[in-house]
């Protein structure tokens, strides 16, 4: 007969027990996958009225809800930021913010958009450096759709286009 079958059948039971707390402490080790920062919305930038002394300064924010564009009021060959309609996807909402000078987008700011978990996070951390720089490289609202971030891109867009539509471009 074999030696621990017989005469030491606690040795098995020791080694079984030593190999599974050992694989248990090795599995507990374990580092999970650190995620790359979010891209987070920068602060906005406190609107300037360029042009006529009488141009009026309305608030250019609005709020998460269903609706709501607003805008900063100036002449027309002035500094002006206008901020599109919220936009809800399958993820959640999406706003963005335009700033126009001499009827040129010059800055597309993302308001709200999903982050509410780590996916959301790491998806819009790059595609929304990327849809901005499409819409400021197209002047519009005309952009491409960032793969793997389809709703987002959707709603930035409409979201994008409503802001335009309110400044009368």
């Amino acid at each position: 007969m074999h030696p621990l079958r017989k005469s030491r059948p606690l040795r098995r039971v020791v080694l079984a027990s030593a190999g599974t707390v050992s694989a248990f402490v090795l599995l507990l080790s374990l580092k999970p996958h650190s995620l790359p920062e979010p891209a987070a919305a920068p602060a906005p930038a406190p609107s300037s009225s360029v042009g006529a002394p009488g141009a009026s300064g309305g608030s250019g924010s609005s709020g998460s809800g269903s609706s709501g564009s607003g805008s900063t009021g100036a002449s027309a060959s002035g500094t002006r930021t206008v901020t599109g309609e919220s936009v809800r996807t399958r993820w959640g909402p999406v706003q963005v913010r335009v700033t126009l000078s001499g009827g040129r987008i010059t800055d597309v700011t993302a308001v709200t958009y999903p982050q509410d978990n780590p996916r959301d996070q790491q998806i819009n951390s790059s595609a929304l450096p990327e849809l901005r720089s499409e819409a400021l490289r197209a002047q519009g609202a005309d952009i491409d759709t960032v793969s793997g971030a389809t709703y987002t891109s959707d709603g930035y867009r409409e979201s994008l286009q409503s802001a335009l539509d309110a400044a009368g471009l």
